[in-house]
């Protein structure tokens, strides 16, 4: 039997139905306050029937910082996917995401050894690498490094990739994955929102590069290095690096929607994250800017996928593909109804 974490997020409701339609038995875990409606919302993109699948799946709830409940989890479980994970940029939830994602990956690994997992797959991040005082093309070898420009979600992924790798140490058979921004459809207001943005009328750019890879890619990407026992290693996985001007422009392109025509520079990006942070201190609400998001969106970050190329034979879907299928999935989505 495998066991998930994460599946009613992004990457682990894609990685869910993967498993599920290729028969697997699967267990996956929650917290007990999240719905598996998105789970089920997800399946249902891709097959008429989501139902006949979701049974397939044995829901628990645990909390990762228990490991007493981490441990129950595990019983009977050969393989692990670990997706779980808090993704934010807003300081209110710097202290629980540390937590989560370091002390919550510490006490998977452990009982993971306690429990003799065959398999553990590890979904880290590209953030875990040096890129803040990196210039170049990222790859595999590039480490990290301490730094103020780090954002407090690399911290805490580099946090649980350390886990990951003392686990190895330890005797556990892991693989790292580390994928750049995950592109796939469902989560407009999350994972997903940049799609609701542009929709919504975005007007502004910055001329900052990221790397980009499609939902299902990542989940091939995962099942790939398991099947071939890839241990003791880490794959970079993106499709493509685009400039922020270039991702809004395919975006709002397949939407139907004018392009972002006004470009913000780095100055004016400091100035907004600063008047948002006030008028959050003043109203209470969370700001649309920090200035982690800030400074990320001014940054260019160029990363080599050629390790997994090479290694699994891997070719990775287009990302405009992936845009313009995401697209048609939203505009039937939320375009009727916003």
């Amino acid at each position: 039997m495998i066991l998930v974490t994460g599946g009613t997020g992004l990457l682990g409701s894609h990685l869910l139905y993967e498993l599920t339609r290729s028969g697997k038995k699967i267990r996956a875990v929650k917290r007990e306050t999240s719905d598996t409606g998105m789970t089920r919302k997800i399946f249902s993109y891709y097959t008429a029937g989501p139902d006949i699948l979701l049974n397939r799946i044995q829901w628990i709830d645990a909390d990762l910082l228990d490991p007493g409940a981490i441990e129950d989890a595990l019983d009977g479980i050969e393989e692990v996917y670990h997706c779980g994970a808090i993704v934010s940029f807003f300081p209110r939830d710097h202290k629980a995401m540390l937590a989560v994602n370091i002390k919550g990956t510490e006490n998977l690994v452990n009982q993971s050894i306690d429990k003799g997992i065959r398999k553990f797959c590890f979904v880290s991040s590209v953030s875990t690498l040096g890129r803040a005082d990196h210039p170049g093309l990222i790859d595999e070898q590039t480490h990290w490094i301490p730094s103020r420009k780090n954002s407090v979600y690399s911290v805490s992924k580099y946090g649980a990739e350390r886990e990951v790798w003392r686990g190895m140490e330890e005797g556990l058979n892991a693989v790292i994955i580390q994928p750049s921004v995950i592109l796939g459809p469902g989560f407009w207001k999350g994972n997903s929102g940049l799609f609701r943005l542009v929709w919504n009328g975005l007007r502004f750019y910055t001329r900052g590069v990221n790397g980009y890879v499609d939902v299902f890619d990542t989940v091939r990407s995962m099942t790939g290095v398991m099947e071939k026992e890839l241990f003791g290693k880490r794959f970079i996985v993106s499709s493509e690096n685009l400039t922020y001007e270039e991702l809004f422009t395919l975006i709002a392109r397949h939407l139907e929607k004018p392009a972002p025509s006004i470009h913000v520079p780095p100055f004016l990006s400091g100035i907004a994250w600063r008047v948002e942070a006030i008028r959050s201190f003043l109203t209470g609400s969370l700001p649309e800017v920090t200035k982690e998001m800030a400074y990320t969106a001014s940054q260019k970050y160029f990363y080599s996928s050629e390790y997994i190329r090479e290694t699994l034979g891997f070719e990775f879907r287009p990302v405009e593909e992936s845009i313009r299928g995401i697209c048609e999935l939203f505009r039937k989505d939320v375009a009727g109804d916003r």
